[in-house]
């Protein structure tokens, strides 16, 4: 529930403070339709990227990660075929790009420039310092052993096919 309520203090704080900013400092960019009707369509095409990345991972990982009765997100698996064969953290990837098209979609230069960068990089500080410790805490060695062998991300077109299309078996 946490993780839920940083995502949503991301999301709407970072969209009424890159709002806050642009109208003192950016009035003439943030009025700006043409921007405005640009920005909207990236930050929807990059927005179902991200919603596609997420589901696919989703329900490979309810797929295969899960044995017996668990809460809806939680596993007891580790999954290493599959998208997790190209990257460690393929959901996180997806999700990593939520804020940009969230303030693309918004057309807040401040938004998408400054804070969800910023934004982008304190999630990847949060997977390193809480998420690859819970992971190792939870597989122990073979979690460890995942680790020396498949990256934190990777932008391989062949991974990132596998990211974007419906999962397998």
């Amino acid at each position: 529930m946490a993780r839920i309520l940083i995502w949503v203090v991301f999301l709407i704080g970072g969209g009424i403070a890159g709002v806050i900013i642009d109208l003192r400092l950016f009035p003439e960019i943030f009025r700006n339709s043409v921007f405005h009707v640009v920005s909207i369509m990236l930050g929807v095409s990059l927005l179902m990227l991200v919603l596609r990345a997420s589901k696919n991972t989703g329900r490979f990982l309810s797929r295969f990660g899960r044995k017996g009765t668990l809460p809806r997100m939680d596993t007891n698996i580790l999954v290493t075929t599959g998208i997790y064969s190209c990257m460690r953290h393929p959901m996180h990837l997806g999700l990593l790009f939520f804020p940009l098209s969230v303030a693309l979609i918004i057309g807040s230069p401040s938004f998408i420039f400054i804070i969800s960068p910023a934004e982008m990089i304190l999630m990847i500080i949060l997977i390193k310092l809480i998420e690859e410790p819970e992971a190792i805490k939870k597989f122990g060695n073979d979690y460890r052993d995942y680790k020396k062998k498949v990256p934190f991300f990777s932008f391989q077109s062949f991974c990132l096919r596998m990211l974007l299309e419906n999962p397998g078996a």
